[in-house]
């Protein structure tokens, strides 16, 4: 029979700014509801600590629907924790159900040179928004925007648009790779333009600028180990990857100098 209420022992990453030091700090949770979300369950444990006039846990979150990405933490090594099934998920689709009863569970931030720590599991991810800057969109140089029904898209160039731009931006991809590579981020904005007629007249140097950007912004090179692939909410694949280094060793080759 299912448990009615789970008990938990979080060891989260405290750290009270950029150039402090941090450490784990243990607290132990019980008569937790197995349908709570682990942002939930933050809250839960901030209630606590904030009656008892200790200071809160600062974290990120917005929609708590899985659409924003703007919650994450490594919970016990796996970006955003481990959703029953093994499948990418944002942290607040993550439940308590999802865990043991009494098992220990160690929660840090996303660890990355382009993502400094501000405040306990609060990162800051705006090298990503720097790289969107360097070239992932369309340039309108004068006038309006043209009317996107002007421009017919076959339907499986329009899925493909759309898969790829299901990418939240979360930063999970980062975390998980050894090299702290932003590849399958940088491969699903690349593709997503790639696809469109909009998007090709950039094309070439778009993935120059913003593979020139991932470097500027300190992000590791791929190591094609698949992890990313792995722990992606919405289930981007190392395949775009592999477009974005066919479309970038065309654009090496043939944009001038």
């Amino acid at each position: 029979m299912t448990a009615t209420t789970l008990s938990l022992t979080l060891h989260i990453w405290r750290q009270a700014g950029p150039q402090a030091s941090g450490a784990f700090e243990t607290h132990c949770l019980s008569h937790l509801n197995p349908a709570m979300s682990f942002v939930e369950l933050l809250d839960h444990l901030n209630e606590q600590l904030t009656l008892a006039g200790l200071e809160p846990i600062a974290f990120d979150s917005d929609c708590r629907e899985g659409i924003c990405g703007s919650c994450g933490a490594v919970v016990n090594g796996r970006p955003h924790g481990a959703q029953q099934g093994g499948s990418g998920s944002t942290l607040c689709q993550v439940h308590v159900r999802d865990f043991q009863d009494n098992q220990h569970l160690w929660v840090e931030p996303f660890c990355a040179t382009a993502f400094p720590i501000l405040k306990d599991l609060m990162i800051d991810r705006s090298a990503l928004d720097r790289i969107i800057q360097a070239g992932g969109f369309v340039s309108i140089n004068t006038g309006s925007a043209p009317e996107a029904n002007n421009l017919p898209v076959a339907r499986h160039k329009a899925e493909q648009a759309m898969d790829t731009a299901a990418c939240i931006g979360c930063g999970a991809c980062v975390a998980a790779c050894p090299n702290a590579s932003a590849m399958l981020f940088v491969s699903a904005k690349i593709n997503h333009l790639l696809a469109l007629p909009q998007g090709q007249p950039e094309r070439q140097t778009r993935a120059l600028a913003l593979i020139a950007a991932m470097d500027r912004q300190g992000f590791g090179s791929c190591g094609n180990n698949r992890l990313c692939e792995q722990v992606c909410p919405k289930g981007l694949s190392l395949q775009h990857i592999a477009r974005l280094n066919r479309e970038y060793l065309f654009a090496a080759l043939t944009e001038p100098a």
